[in-house]
């Protein structure tokens, strides 16, 4: 079970919340070309969900090393340098997420001291700004295993996983 949650947890959590979008998007324009009438609380579960949407699939992009990167070098190094040098990236990475986490929370802890709510919705804003703190974790988590990974790699000699290209 914690297997087919590793594989397929960012990927349920984009589906629920890529659903919530295209749902709610479609149902406020219904609304707004039919009735004449939209509502300020469609406009913001929109936002949200895709706010949801962009931390959690970052997340998603580091599991499968999906990000946008210029890899040219890797061409031409062997397998126990090519492993070496992903993973110094993502030791910086792993840096910048542990940073940005520590920010967001602090973020998300002030929000819940002064029990900020959102306009439309009126649900108070940590649910939303949660997204932030939730995006680096579960990118942090994927970087550890990713690590993790490319470590057994450089000790084995073997190929790093370098996830899918887009181009070859």
């Amino acid at each position: 079970m914690l297997s087919t949650l590793d594989r397929n947890l960012e990927r349920w959590a984009l589906l629920i919340f890529y659903m919530m979008l295209v749902v709610t998007m479609a149902i406020e324009v219904i609304r707004r070309e039919v009735f004449a009438y939209s509502s300020v609380w469609g406009e913001e579960i929109v936002r949200y969900a895709f706010i949801y949407l962009a931390w959690i699939g970052a997340a998603a992009a580091v599991r499968e090393r999906a990000h946008i990167r210029i890899d040219v070098i890797m061409h031409y190094v062997g397998p126990r340098l090519k492993a070496a040098l992903y993973i110094l990236g993502d030791l910086v990475m792993a840096a910048v997420a542990v940073v940005a986490l520590y920010w967001s929370w602090e973020t998300v802890l002030v929000s819940a001291k002064f029990g900020s709510v959102s306009a439309g919705l009126r649900v108070s804003m940590v649910w939303f700004l949660l997204a932030v703190p939730v995006g680096f974790g579960l990118m942090l988590l994927r970087l550890v295993q990713s690590f993790l990974r490319d470590v057994r790699a450089l000790r084995d000699g073997t190929p790093v996983h370098e996830g899918n290209q887009l181009f070859d």
